[in-house]
C-alpha cells in the first residue's frame, strides 16, 4: 500500500504507507589520526551524529586509537548523543549505533521535555539562591548537560526531516519550513537552560545569604520570567496565536523589572553580593526575552497555518 502526496514544489511523492524509511543515511566512517586532539574528535563525532547516520565507525588512521581518543568517543556518546550505544570496541576503533527511532522520541516530545527541564532548572536555581544551597546549585548546573543532549537529538531529527519527506511525516511536522522554526525554538530553550545554569553559578559565587526583602523581589521577577517561558511553551504545543501574542507583549516589561531590581540591589550594598547579583538579574531578564522570541516564532507558525 502506498500514499500519493502533493509536495510544496507541486510534484507528487509516492511512498509506502508504513515500513522502513527510504533514503535514510546508514553508515559513516570517521578516521582519526594519532595526533588528533580529544576536543577535535568529540566535535567531529557530534557533527556526524547531527547529519543523521545510524551507524558511525571511528577508526584509527595509522595504527590504533590511544586511550585518550577512545575515552573522547565514549564521553561524546554518553554526554551528547541520545539513543546511541557502542556495538563494537577494539584496538583499531569503536563502532556506535543510534538505536532510538523517531516514533519513540519525536521532535515535539523532545522539545516538551526540554521546556520542562529548563523551567525546573530555573526554579531550582532561584531556590538555591534563597537558601544559599550550593549543593543544589551544583545539581542545577549538571542538569544543563541533559538539555544539551536533547537539543542535539532534536537538531539531528530536524536535519533529517529537512532532507526527507518521509521523515518529515514520521515526525508529524507539516512542512519543511517547520524544521527551521523548531530549530530556532530548540536553540532558545537551550539558552534558557544555560541562563539557569549561570544563575546557579552566581549562587556559588555569593559569600552570604541575601535579606528577605531582596529575595522576595528577585523571586517575583523570576516567577514572571519562568511563567512567560512556560506560557510560550503552551502556546507552541496548542498552536495558540493569542497566548503567544500576550507573551510577546509581557516580555517587553522585563527590562523595567530589571532596572527596578538593580536599584534595590544597589541600595542594599550587601557585602560579597554586589558582583554576582546583577549578573543573576541579567540572566532572569534574558529568560523572559527568550520566551518572547519563542512566542514570536509561534505567532509566525500560527499565522502561516491560518492563511494557507
Amino acid at each position: 500500500t502506498v500514499t500519493v502526496a502533493k509536495q510544496e514544489n507541486s510534484s507528487l511523492l509516492i511512498a509506502p504507507r508504513s515500513g522502513k524509511m527510504y533514503g535514510r543515511k546508514t553508515e559513516a566512517v570517521m578516521e582519526v589520526s594519532t595526533k588528533e586532539r580529544r576536543e577535535s574528535i568529540m566535535r567531529r563525532l557530534i557533527a556526524i551524529y547531527l547529519l543523521g547516520y545510524g551507524t558511525i565507525q571511528i577508526r584509527a588512521k595509522e595504527s590504533a586509537l590511544n586511550s585518550n581518543q577512545r575515552d573522547a568517543v565514549k564521553e561524546a556518546m554518553r554526554r551528547h548523543m541520545i539513543g546511541t550505544e557502542v556495538i563494537a570496541d577494539s584496538a583499531e576503533g569503536v563502532t556506535l549505533q543510534v538505536l532510538l527511532s523517531y516514533p519513540e522520541l519525536s521532535v515535539k516530545n523532545v522539545v516538551k521535555r526540554m521546556f520542562l527541564i529548563a523551567a525546573s532548572m530555573h526554579r531550582d536555581a532561584i531556590r538555591s539562591l534563597a537558601k544559599l544551597d550550593k549543593d543544589a546549585a551544583s545539581s542545577v548546573m549538571k542538569s544543563d548537560d541533559e538539555v544539551d543532549r536533547f537539543s542535539l537529538y532534536a537538531i539531528r531529527q530536524l536535519n533529517m526531516a529537512a532532507q526527507n519527506d518521509f521523515v518529515l511525516r514520521e515526525l508529524e511536522l507539516n512542512a519543511r519550513r517547520d524544521c527551521l522554526d523548531y530549530r530556532l525554538i530548540v536553540k532558545s530553550v537551550e539558552r534558557v537552560a544555560d541562563h539557569a545554569s549561570r544563575i546557579a553559578q552566581g549562587v556559588l559565587d555569593l559569600g552570604r545569604r541575601l535579606n528577605e526583602s531582596l529575595l522576595g523581589k528577585i523571586d517575583k521577577m523570576s516567577e514572571f520570567a519562568v511563567g512567560l517561558f512556560e506560557d510560550a511553551g503552551l502556546s507552541l504545543f496548542k498552536g495558540d496565536y493569542g497566548a503567544a501574542d500576550l507573551v510577546v507583549e509581557q516580555a517587553n516589561l522585563a527590562a523595567k523589572l530589571q532596572e527596578d531590581l538593580l536599584n534595590a540591589i544597589e541600595k542594599t550594598r550587601a557585602p560579597g553580593s554586589n558582583h554576582a547579583l546583577p549578573l543573576i538579574v541579567e540572566d532572569i531578564r534574558r529568560t523572559a526575552e527568550y520566551s518572547g522570541d519563542i512566542a514570536e516564532i509561534v505567532i509566525n507558525m500560527s499565522t502561516e497555518s491560518a492563511v494557507t
